[in-house]
Parts: C-alpha cells; structure tokens; sequence
C-alpha cells in the first residue's frame, strides 16, 4: 500500500529545526503539481519531491514525453490520462497478513487486550490506508478468532478508510481471486471466505463484513477518527516528507484511546514524536500512545504571540477553537495573526509561517474579500461586522460562497485585545437559496397556468352544461320514441302470433299435402302402367316410375318438359290431336294404339289413353296412362 491516504498539503519544518535542503525540483514539476491541485483536488506537495518525480518519470517515459510541461500539456488535451497519472503515483500494494511474523505478534500480544476490552466496551479499530482492504478483514479474522462470530460482531468497529475510491470500491465488495488468498492460513480461509463463480474468486463472510466501515479519508485534510484502540497505518508515512508525518502523527495521537496501539510498515519509525508513543515491539513497529495534552499539536499559535488578555489566550488554547466546524482567525489588536484552527488552515491556506505575521501581508486580507475596512470598523466602533454571501472564487472544491463575521475580543475593561474573524460555508445555503428562487417562479408560472386552466375549465364547465341540456332534450325524444318502439313492439308481437297461427296452418296443410303426395306416389308405384301428367301447355309435371323404367328418362329429365318435345321411344305425335282435345275438355278420354320402342331398344305395342287433369269443372290438365300389351293379349 503506498501513499493513497493522503493527499494535502503538509506544513513547513519549524523554525529552529535542522533540514536537510533536498535536491531543487525539476523546472515544471511544481507547476504540474499545483495543476493537479487546482483541476483535481490531489495535493501532493507532502510527497517527497524524488520518490513523486521518479514516478512521473516513468509515466512519462512511457508516453515518450520529454519535460514536465509537456506532459502537462498531454494532461490538459487528455484528461482520461488522470487515472493513469494517479495509479502511478499512489501505489497499491497490500495483502492478506503481509508481514507475517508481524502478525504473529498482533495477533499474541495486542488481540488479547483488545479482547478484554471487548468486554466492557465497543473496541474501535482504524485501518488508515485501507487500499482493496485486504488489512482490514485480517484483523476483523484475527478478533473473531478471539472473540467470537457473536461477540465480535456485538462489540468490534473496523473503519477502514482510503484516499482511492476504486480501491474503497474493490474493497467493499470483500471479493478476491485466488492468488490474492495464499497469505490466509487454511483453516482461516476457508472459515471466513466462501468460494464464488466456480471457486476461482472468494467472498469474505458477510456476517463479519457488517462490522468493518469502508469510508473515503485523507490523513491530512481531513479530521482523524476518534477513540480508537488500533489504529494500522503501514507504509503510507514512509511516502511523506518529515513536516507531513508530523501532522498526521499529531492526528493520530489524537485519535487514539490512552491504551491505544499503533501499528506501522517495517520501513519507518518514530524519530519525532518519541514523547508521544513508547515502542511495544520495535522490530514489528507496534507502539503504543504515550498519554498527554497534545492540543497545542493540533492548534498552532506562535509561542511568542501576546493575545492581551487571558480571555484570548483561553480561547486560542481551547479544544472547542480547533473543533469548531467554522474556519476561524484570532488577530491581536495590531493585525497579527496569532491563531488559525485546521478548518481556516484548509480554507485560506494558511502556513505555518503565517503565523506570527500581519494579516494585510497574507492572502487572506485581500480573498476572499477585502478585510481592510472591516477590520477598522471593528477596531473603532468595538462591535461586530457580518459580511453574507461573499463569492470564494478558486476556493476549495463545492465552496462557491462565504459570509465572514468579525468580532471584537474585548477584556474587563472594555479594551480589543484581538479579533477573531469566522468563515461560514453559505455555499449549500445559497444553492437552497437559489433552488427556492427557481422554484418559486416555477410556482408562480405554475399558478399562472392553473388560472388559466381554470378559466379554461370555467368555460368547458358551460359548453358541457349546455351539451348536457341538448342531452336531456335529445333523451326525451328517445324516451317518446322508445314508448313508440314498444308500441310497435306490442303490435309486431301481435302479428308474430298471427303469423305463427298462419305458419302453423302451413304445416298443418304441407303435413296433408305430403300425406296426399306419398298416398299418390303409392298408388302410382302400385300400378303397371307408366303415367304421365302434362299441364295446359302440354308440359311435364309428373313422370312415374313406370315410366322411367319403360322409356329410360329420369323424372328430373323429364319434368317441366314439352311432352311432344320428348324423344323417348313412343310416337306421341300421332296421338297429340287426341291429347289436345281432351285439354280443351273435348273429349271425356281418348284411347289409342302405338307401336314404340322401350328403354332396352325393344320394339313392343303400347295402349295409350289420355283423361282430363280437371278440378271444380275447369280442366288443369292430362293423365296419360301408357301400358305395353303382351302378345295375345286383348287390347
């Protein structure tokens, strides 16, 4: 793991201390640190400047880029080259139980203490450099092995926090390759991992994975977590210069517990702050935090500065000045600064050497806002000055707007023994501000519109009024014409019984009709001879079966036939006079002798006779009457 829980600016070596000037940095590397700065948020300028050159060299050898200003210039035509720039510079080395003879001594002498302790409070443990967070899960092992499943997850915090969100992201997915699990004992592995996608990748149980807290952290901007029993920070303070190490040792004096451990890489030591942690085990870099007052650490005054006033030298001293969430100044009544908590440091970056000067020479006097006439007036009138809604341009990231108080520091006997000056962060409050405003005219022009559609709807409201009094006019016409229609209905229904009654008459006489018709066709079928019944007009109504097998013509082929039209083996020509006069009722019956021809070809003798068809005295018709005389026969 390297140094990717930092980034900010550290301060300067104190004055009277003995530094080692470092080599001069190459022309445009510092340029290109405070671009990085400015564009992405990244401060590397706690680094050491060689081990930061050197990668960047290689980066740059890699691309075949010559200076640190043109690769500047790559950085600015390509800026997905970023995410390469930064895996270079903040190097991700980690694994599970890395050092393991030093986790032999962790796991033999610090666990057990922080089990007792476990037992009557939450034991809260930090992994400061998480990276993929393969250091975090080998202590969450190593307490529940001691522990417990239970009583681990009951009474153990593991916050482990990075400056690298893609590496926050690997870890919180607790997944690993295979190759990434040889450091793990066996019997560790396969207690508290579970094989996933075929047994090539791991998961770390998810029982246990609920107790450790990944979070984005910087060692040096940011406030260090409280009350902590372990705090594991190894090989990311060896990538600091001394003054960095410093202050991020101060932090983490602070935010161990008295009995808290600190546990380091094999490669640095403690060299400047031997009064603040005592070593447990030197040669696995395992300290322990030697109690004391360390918040002259965390505020910085300068030693000679006289605040006049015990007031004011109480207020720079205090823990609440340092804590507070506003960036706060103290001047003495000359313009000096003689105090700046860590929120004004961030803010107006302040450095140490700035304390101790006058305020007019410092950037703060003139940015974010001209302090010059504000100042005087508290000086003079001895009453406090609110500035709202002052633009910060170039100000941290998501600060875009300030308001700046005043306020006179003023001792028993009414005399400015200094002012503090406090920065409030409006830049949320003013994008709410801002978001009311947009809102509200989108309410008012939403309230224009409701009128308007409410006059619309005022007037719709008389259209449908008028429609639905054409609806009732138009639903009594229905209603007349409805009783009109059942009228009908009742006189249809009238008329549906006299049909019926008709309809059933209808049958009753086709019932009889055929009765008649089958009574007719068996005497028909009964007889011998072949009969053949023609209409007025001498055409065919009826041919029997008699017929059919005498002369081989079909009923079908024959019906509604001219008879004398008929070419069917007898010669009816000849006895057509005959025929005719007994249609025209000339004659009671005709007889008559034919010789003819049968359906077979057979020559044989028909006696034919010919009656009237007639009814009621009219005659509707002829009965022909056709028989073959046998030879011998009488005629």
């Amino acid at each position: 793991r390297g140094p990717r829980a930092t980034s900010s600016s550290a301060p300067s070596a104190p004055r009277g201390t003995l530094v080692t000037s470092p080599p001069p940095p190459e022309p445009g590397f510092l340029q290109l640190l405070e671009y990085l700065r400015s564009t992405r948020g990244f401060d590397f300028t706690g680094y050491k400047p060689s081990s930061l050159m050197s990668r960047i060299h290689k980066r740059m050898h890699m691309l075949r880029i010559q200076g640190f200003a043109e690769y500047q210039d790559h950085l600015e035509v390509h800026p997905e080259e970023f995410g390469e720039l930064f895996n270079f510079m903040l190097i991700n080395v980690t694994s599970f139980f890395r050092d393991p003879q030093i986790w032999e001594h962790v796991a033999e002498a610090i666990i057990p203490a922080l089990a007792e302790r476990a037992q009557q409070r939450q034991v809260r443990i930090w992994s400061a450099g998480c990276a993929s967070g393969e250091e975090a899960y080998t202590m969450a092992m190593l307490l529940a092995e001691r522990l417990g499943r239970e009583a681990f997850v009951d009474n153990v915090k593991i916050y482990a926090t990075d400056i690298d969100e893609e590496a926050l992201a690997e870890a919180r997915a607790a997944t690993y390759a295979g190759a990434k699990m040889e450091g793990i004992p066996e019997n560790l592995g396969a207690r508290y991992f579970e094989p996933v996608g075929a047994g090539h990748r791991f998961v770390f149980d998810k029982e246990l994975r609920r107790s450790v807290i990944f979070g984005r952290h910087n060692l040096v901007a940011d406030a260090p977590i409280s009350r902590i029993d372990l705090l594991a920070c190894r090989n990311t303070l060896m990538y600091l210069n001394a003054e960095t190490q410093a202050q991020v040792l101060n932090n983490f004096h602070f935010a161990l517990n008295d009995d808290g451990y600190l546990l380091l890489g094999k490669a640095e030591m403690l060299f400047t702050k031997e009064k603040s942690f005592a070593a447990v085990d030197l040669k696995g870099r395992v300290f322990r935090k030697v109690p004391g007052d360390d918040a002259r650490a965390r505020l910085w005054l300068t030693p000679h500065a006289d605040l006049a006033g015990a007031a004011l030298g109480a207020m720079a001293s205090s823990l609440i000045f340092e804590a507070t969430p506003l960036a706060q100044l103290i001047l003495n009544p000359d313009g000096i600064v003689v105090g700046a908590n860590q929120q004004a440091r961030s803010l107006l970056r302040i450095q140490p050497a700035d304390i101790g000067r006058s305020i007019h020479d410092l950037e703060p006097a003139h940015r974010p806002l001209d302090l010059v006439l504000p100042l005087q007036q508290v000086i003079s009138q001895r009453a406090s000055v609110h500035i709202s809604d002052v633009f910060f341009a170039g100000g941290p990231p998501h600060t875009t707007h300030i308001s700046v108080d005043l306020i006179p520091l003023v001792d028993a006997r009414a005399s400015v023994t200094g002012i503090l000056i406090s920065y409030a962060d409006v830049s949320r409050l003013k994008k709410v501000e801002e978001d009311l405003q947009i809102a509200s005219q989108e309410l008012e022009t939403a309230l224009e519109e409701l009128q308007s559609t409410n006059e619309e709807l005022e007037t719709t409201n008389q259209e449908l009024q008028s429609t639905n009094e054409e609806l009732e006019t138009t639903n009594e016409e229905l209603q007349a014409t409805n009783e009109e229609l059942e009228m009908m209905n009742e006189e249809l229904e009238s008329t549906n019984d006299e049909l019926q009654a008709v309809n059933d008459e209808a049958r009753r006489r086709a019932a009889a009709l055929d009765e008649s018709r089958m009574f007719l066709q068996s005497v028909l079928s009964g007889l011998e001879s072949a009969v053949i019944v023609i209409d007025p007009d001498r055409r065919v109504t009826m041919w029997s079966r008699a017929a059919e097998e005498m002369w081989g013509l079909r009923p079908a082929e024959a019906s509604g036939k001219a008879l004398d039209g008929l070419d069917f083996g007898l010669p009816i020509r000849e006895f057509m006079p005959s025929i005719c006069r007994v249609l025209a009722g000339e004659s009671e019956r005709e007889l008559a002798t034919l010789k003819a021809t049968n359906r077979r070809g057979r020559s044989i003798v028909c006696a034919v006779s010919a009656g009237p068809l007639a009814s009621d005295g009219r005659v509707m018709g002829a009965i022909l009457l056709i028989e073959e005389q046998k030879p011998g026969a009488a005629p």
